[in-house]
């Protein structure tokens, strides 16, 4: 259920938005890799949740485009 309502609050947000989180979701991405590469990681799950988040953003912003191809 929580998986929905992230992806309604997804899709509420502008371009711009999802932008922005996908450039903070990176950056956290990197610390995290850094992180279990030292053997520092204390969240291993938030790695799956991280990678899955990116995702989101990813195929929504896919679909975005590929609805103003079909537009244009």
């Amino acid at each position: 259920m929580a998986n929905k309502n992230q992806i309604e609050d997804l899709r509420a947000k502008s371009d711009d938005q999802l932008a922005a989180d996908l450039v903070e979701l990176k950056r956290e991405q990197f610390n995290l890799r850094f992180q279990a590469a030292t053997n520092q990681l204390e969240a291993p799950a938030r790695v799956r949740e991280v990678r899955r988040s990116i995702a989101k953003i990813k195929t929504l912003q896919n679909e975005r485009a590929a609805t103003a191809a079909a537009k244009a």
